[in-house]
Formats: C-alpha cells, structure tokens, sequence
C-alpha cells in the first residue's frame, strides 16, 4: 500500500475517531498491526489552533511514520492554511474529512454534508493539494442519503484534483451507524479508481477483513469502532490474511499489561484531570462483555484519580485471571462488535 512516497506495512488502518485516535492510541494500534493511523480531525478554523484540545491533536512526538492529520471545513482557503499549518507541526499526509456524519458538523455544512455541493467539493480539494507538497488523500460516504449516491463523481473530482488516496465508508450521511454498510458501491469506486482505495465500515472480524477486500477489490481496509478496546484486531487480521489462520484469543496478562501501558500514555498525556476521564471510556471497551463488568465498570466511573483507576484495573485483571487465562465474555463476540 503506497500514499505518496510512503509505502505502508500493511493494508490495515486506523480510521480517525473523534476523542479516540488521540496520540497514545494511535501508537499503540500501529505497535498492535497497524500499517496507519489517521488523527481525529482538526478544525481548519485557526483561532481554535492555539487551544489546549486542538494543540494535542498536533501533537506527534514519538509517533510512527506516516503521520496522517484530518482536517474539516467548510473554506478552500480555511483548509488550505489547516493543511500548511498541520505540515508545519508534523504531519505528513493530510486527510479531508468529508465523511463525519455528526450534526454539528454537517450543520456547518462540513463532513459529510459537503457531498451535497461538488463545485465546493472540487475547489476545497485543489485548495488544499495547491497548498502542500505532501500527499493529500480524501474520506468520505456513499452520498448524502440512499437517493443521493454520487461517490463516483467525487472520486472523479478527487482524482482530477490530485488526491493520493480515496477511504470511503458504505454508508450515506443519513444512515449514519444505522444499518449494515453496504460495498457494492465501494466495488464500484475501485473499478474506477487510479488512486488506492480504501474500504471502511462494519469491519470487525479478520474474516470479514478479508471478505471485503476480495469483494470491493480495495487496496486497504479501515478500522474504526472495532479497535476501540481491542487494538489488537490489526494483528489478528493481518496474522489471518497471511496465513488464513485465527490467531488464539489474547491472555488476560497480556491484555492487562496493554491496558496498563495505554492507561499510562494516557495519563502523560492529558494530565490527572482529563486522563481520568479520557481513560473512563477506554477501559470500558476493554472490559465491555468480560464476566464481572457491568459492575466494574459502573464503580471505575466514580474513581477521580489515575492511582484509584490502576488500582482498580489491577485488582479486576487479577479476578480475571484467577478463572481462566483467556478472556472469558458473558456475551457473544458478534455481539461485542456490533
């Protein structure tokens, strides 16, 4: 998989997620499989950039190459200084989001609700590849809603503008996570393409990973909700694609210890304060299911200190352990995905 001068490790990427691919998971992903890891977006609104959240977002010490920053907006000559000012600070492919669903995006007629105007979406695009000279690749959905799909004309001008690389989710905006994402539109995409495309959506098993790729004839697949609190889905993918072979379900000690060692990034991270918090959701995810949980989680809500969260992580690996030295769930791993 090629983006520019860059060639990946694999074909496995880590979608960008609002409030989750912040630094420390986007590292422990690609330690976990990940060919690539795109950050949760930017806004191109400059008197934001001086913030405490989006000055975070910039941050990339440490990381692996390539380091991929999403923009959103609205303005050609917004985006365009979003794309320089991002190239400035580290990053070394710029990502434009036009596929986020939220409201309070397309409500400023960002994300998604740009595919509703291919002119904006054409001078948007040539703004910013204009702008940079590192590669600039595009996300978006099949269209605005199931009568309005018009993928194919923004690949179109994607490609007549220079982007590098297209990731297209297979739903609309209006179906948002409702449903089952459907390929046959991504399949279409790919047909057509002469950049690399990558497929995203409801992929959460290694064998749906590879069921898609063969289907699509994508040259990727993107990983977005699946990874929350199993980052070592990349792993298990790539392992299957390899081999066509599962690999055994991780121990309890090693998902303890990849816990542990998020949990501590975290906390350098974001501070006591906010990595607390920033941490709540992320042990939830990797216990959610697990025997004991329901319980666990609801207590792990009301601990304010990083010392108290640990500690209580500590003492509910040490149960799991003691059972059993798998991971043993009180609901189905479909289930878990969905």
């Amino acid at each position: 998989m090629q983006i520019g001068p860059y060639t990946l490790n694999n074909n496995l990427i880590v979608a960008p997620m609002a409030g989750v691919t912040d630094r420390p998971f986007r590292q422990l992903c690609k330690q976990l499989g990940a060919g690539m890891a795109v950050s949760e977006m930017v806004a191109s609104n400059s008197l934001l950039w001086g913030s405490a959240k989006t000055l975070r977002r910039a941050n990339h010490e440490g990381e692996v190459d390539p380091i991929s920053v999403q923009i959103a907006g609205a303005d050609p000559a917004m985006m365009a200084e979003a794309a320089k000012h991002n190239v400035d600070n580290g990053a070394q492919i710029i990502d434009i989001n036009m596929g986020c669903p939220a409201k309070k995006i397309c409500n400023v007629m960002a994300g998604s609700a740009l595919l509703q105007n291919e002119p904006l979406v054409a001078q948007i695009l040539e703004a910013v590849v204009n702008a940079v000279k590192v590669p600039v690749t595009l996300k978006i959905r099949t269209g605005w809603d199931r009568a309005h799909k018009n993928a194919l004309n923004v690949l179109k001008i994607a490609q007549e503008s220079g982007i590098q690389a297209l990731a297209i989710h297979g739903r609309t905006r209006a179906c948002a996570y409702t449903g089952h994402a459907e390929y046959d539109t991504i399949a279409a995409i790919k047909a057509n393409a002469s950049i690399p495309i990558i497929a995203n959506g409801d992929i959460t098993t290694p064998e749906k990973a590879k069921y898609v790729l063969e289907y699509t004839g994508a040259d990727a697949v993107m990983i977005g909700r699946a990874a929350q609190g199993r980052p070592w889905i990349f792993r298990e993918i790539a392992y299957y694609l390899e081999t066509g072979a599962k690999l055994p379900e991780p121990e309890v000690a090693e998902i303890h210890r990849v816990l542990v060692d998020h949990l501590a990034d975290l906390y350098g991270f974001y501070g006591e304060y906010s990595g607390v918090r920033m941490a709540r959701k992320h042990i939830s995810w990797y216990t959610r299911g697990l025997i004991g949980s329901a319980s666990f989680r609801h207590r792990m809500n009301q601990l304010e200190s990083t010392q108290e969260q640990l500690d209580a992580v500590n003492f509910f690996f040490a149960q799991l352990s003691a059972c059993a030295p798998r991971l043993t769930y009180e609901i189905q791993e479909t289930e878990l995905a969905a």
